[in-house]
């Protein structure tokens, strides 16, 4: 059931990246981690326990691992609910009560920022890929306990990239150091 849960938010989000059109006023893109104290900050005023179990790319990842917008979820046992924060130009654009259940464990307290699990998605396999398919990276997700068989509870980076030539390339990074754990193509 959560690999169909991660499915559909990795089909949304990548609807939601390719329909935001770039402009030459576009924000500054910014590393995940970066945007993580605005996001926590509002999280907490919302539920003291609040704790992060996701988060993914909101507009376009460019090659350094930066997106104009990042989206964080977090999760309280208190209020029994999920609510999002997506973070632009340091500040929060929209924060949403999240309209399904999605009680995810909380993501490990240290995990590798945007930029070197791209780097080392991309050393792996993504390159390769988007050269020889005309690929793109679409989306890029944080997230505790889906992809990884053998440590299941480990948290872990999904880079998803996209071709139309191709199947979709997926390749997990380990969140904790930086390791590619599995890729595959579907």
């Amino acid at each position: 059931m959560l690999r169909t849960l991660i499915a559909g938010l990795v089909a949304a989000s990548i609807l939601t990246c390719a329909s935001v059109p770039a402009s030459a006023g576009d924000p500054v893109p910014f590393s995940a981690r970066a945007g993580l104290d605005v996001a926590q900050d509002a999280a907490r005023s919302w539920a003291s326990d609040a704790r992060l179990v996701y988060l993914e790319n909101d507009e376009i990842v460019g090659s350094t691992g930066e997106a104009a917008r990042w989206g964080y979820l977090f999760y309280s046992a208190r209020r029994g609910t999920t609510r999002g924060y997506s973070v632009r130009d340091g500040k929060i654009l929209e924060a949403a009560d999240l309209g399904f259940d999605f009680e995810a464990p909380p993501l490990a307290g240290e995990w590798i920022d945007s930029h070197a699990a791209l780097v080392a998605a991309e050393k792996e396999a993504g390159q390769v890929y988007r050269t020889e398919h005309a690929g793109q990276l679409a989306s890029m997700l944080l997230i505790r306990g889906a992809f990884d068989g053998e440590k299941p509870d480990a948290t872990t980076w999904a880079m998803v990239y996209t071709s139309q030539t191709a199947p979709t390339l997926f390749v997990v990074v380990d969140a904790s150091n930086g390791k590619v754990t599995r890729t595959w193509r579907g």
